[in-house]
């Protein structure tokens, strides 16, 4: 394994909401994702999901509270827990999630990337 630079990375991925992954830790995936506008609502019902900000700032809606990350901030929706990100302007995020994570978890359709993509 070589160090990973996180900016460099960055500069491979293309589109909003298609997560790529630059490192794995065990059975943990570290994955870069760019993102603008709506997500879907989904849950992940066998894991947590953690996103830290690299760069901008997003939202992470819930059914009860909305929670709100700057850059250098991070949050862990537990799982099973409904939730909707959205970004008003480009947000760059870190996920650290199991491997086999699907991005949109329950709720598959046009927002659902593929996954294992490595950059």
């Amino acid at each position: 394994m070589a160090k990973v630079n996180i900016g460099d990375k960055l500069s491979l991925v293309d589109g909003f909401w298609a997560p790529k992954v630059i490192a794995e830790m065990n059975d943990y995936q570290f994955k870069l994702a760019k993102m603008k506008g709506d997500f879907v609502w989904h849950n992940h019902v066998d894991t947590d999901e953690v996103f830290i900000v690299v760069k901008g700032s997003m939202c992470i809606e819930m059914k009860h509270e909305t929670i709100s990350l700057n850059e250098g901030e991070m949050y862990v929706v537990p799982k099973g827990i409904m939730h909707k990100p959205y970004a008003a302007e480009e947000c760059h995020v870190l996920l650290v999630e199991p491997r086999g994570v699907v991005n949109t978890g329950d709720a598959e359709g046009q927002l659902t990337a593929e996954n294992d993509v490595w950059v």
